[in-house]
């Protein structure tokens, strides 16, 4: 694991203990309402995805990608997944193994580094459900290629996936201060301001990383939308800074 992973793994954990949105578990009665068809499972911080896009899970064997916390394994469980999970945050899993105990399920749920290869065999997955996160990483397209590898064929991935404009605006979201591409490890400045707003190593991807990376590692896209960051000025101004994309391995 990189000293810039370790530190992401560092700052999650800090974010949880802290009470981060991300790191809240899924309730009880949530979970029982999943169980009936009734949902909501974000991939960006508003919009819940389509059901379209999910179909049914029934049997299905499910990833969650850089997804844990305790809140969409659950969701993927109630309606009928065979769910695992692989986090980097060792609070996030935790979350995972907590709402399983409590709900009487099994769930396999893994503290790994998603930036390297996943502890997988090919062809393992039907779905794999990915939420913002690669945020968190420096070179998205090894994520692509390793999600092709572990869908079976005619397997999907769900991602959500940052556009960059979140990292050219200052803290209070009123002036642009940065240039693109937003990485920390290439540009002093980027860490100053990643190290003062204790946000952890943070990093923009293009257009050509997020979708093309995609298109490029054997997906083909089939439906994708935009999301706001559900809090402050650019979400005010309605000012998208997400996209959601679902996508098919190629058969």
């Amino acid at each position: 694991m990189s000293e810039y992973i370790k530190k992401n793994q560092q700052t999650i954990d800090r974010w949880i203990e802290e009470g981060w949105q991300w790191g809240e578990p899924l309730s009880h009665e949530l979970f029982l309402k999943a169980k009936q068809g009734d949902y909501s499972i974000f991939l960006t911080p508003t919009i819940s995805v389509p059901k379209s896009w999910l179909g049914s899970l029934k049997g299905k064997k499910v990833l969650g990608l850089a997804s844990g916390g305790g809140q969409q394994g659950p969701i993927l469980t109630a309606l009928g997944a065979d769910v695992t999970i692989i986090d980097f945050s060792e609070k996030q899993i935790s979350s995972e193994k907590q709402v399983a105990q409590r709900e009487k399920y099994n769930i396999e749920a893994i503290q790994g580094d998603i930036s390297e290869r996943l502890p997988f065999e090919d062809e393992t997955f039907d779905l794999v459900f990915h939420p913002v996160s690669n945020v968190y990483i420096e070179k998205v397209q090894p994520i692509w290629e390793e999600v092709v590898r572990i869908l079976k064929p005619n397997g999907e991935l769900l991602a959500g996936l940052d556009n960059g404009i979140n990292y050219i605006v200052d803290f209070n979201e009123e002036k642009i201060v940065n240039n693109l591409p937003f990485n920390p490890l290439k540009n002093p400045q980027h860490m100053q301001q990643v190290e003062s707003e204790q946000s952890g190593i943070q990093f923009s991807h293009t257009i050509e990383e997020q979708i093309g990376g995609q298109l490029k590692a054997g997906l083909t896209l089939l439906d994708i939308y935009q999301d706001t960051n559900g809090t402050g000025r650019l979400h005010e101004l309605n000012i998208p800074s997400y996209w959601a994309t679902r996508a098919v391995k190629n058969g």
